[in-house]
């Protein structure tokens, strides 16, 4: 898989969709395959699913290759890339890069378990390590 270190745009829900079916499969993926995972969630005709496909190949978010009358997509974006670009995006737009405001937003009155508190207290201790 090629790891692109670039800002990505981001994707609307429904090629997020197809992205998180290529993600979840094994790529290279024939679009039946593809349309066997999407379907589970929702249900979208081939024809969109098709359309997707070539969106997100424009994109470059996928490629394309043809084993004869078949076509076969593979993401060119890893999932764990695509979810640091977003979580950075969401963090500058929405927290001003506040770390503290973010967890504080998701936390906002519900009861945070002291698992929670104890996982996110060795997370951000390992960071302290790292950073010394």
């Amino acid at each position: 898989m090629i790891l692109l270190k670039k800002a990505y745009q981001r994707l609307p829900e429904s090629e997020l969709d197809i992205m998180l079916a290529l993600w979840n499969g094994t790529p290279p993926m024939t679009r039946a395959e593809i349309e066997k995972l999407v379907n589970v969630k929702k249900q979208l005709a081939p024809t969109t699913i098709l359309s997707l496909l070539t969106r997100l190949e424009n994109k470059n978010f996928v490629s394309v290759e043809k084993q004869g009358k078949m076509n076969l997509y593979t993401p060119l974006v890893s999932q764990e890339d695509y979810q640091a670009n977003e979580s950075k995006s969401v963090l500058e737009k929405l927290y001003g890069n506040s770390l503290k405001k973010f967890v504080t937003s998701l936390y906002q009155g519900k009861k945070i378990s002291s698992e929670e508190i104890q996982d996110l207290s060795d997370f951000l201790r390992e960071l302290d390590e790292k950073e010394e």
